[in-house]
């Protein structure tokens, strides 16, 4: 059986990059009330880190399928361009 801290892991990797990023948005609001108690607001913190790190995760996964996109057939680049987050 999983431990409290295994099983929220679980949920989190298994959140889509959208439900990540909007229980994020959701901590941060939280967090920037000022109304939430210090014990709860280091383990809103811990939660927050962990879907930072989910949300990375999931873009640096994105950056690769896009490059192996612009790869050619023969696996050589056919043109490189960055990334952008913002669109």
């Amino acid at each position: 059986m999983l431990c409290a801290m295994e099983q929220k892991a679980a949920d989190i990797t298994a959140m889509s990059f959208e439900q990540a990023l909007q229980a994020l948005e959701a901590i941060v609001r939280q967090l920037e009330s000022g109304e939430v108690p210090l014990d709860e607001s280091i383990t809103l913190y811990e939660r927050g880190e962990e879907l930072r790190r989910h949300c990375q995760a999931r873009l640096d996964a994105a950056q690769a399928r896009i490059e192996k996109i612009v790869a050619g057939p023969d696996g050589a680049a056919r043109a490189t361009e960055p990334f952008s987050e913002g669109g």
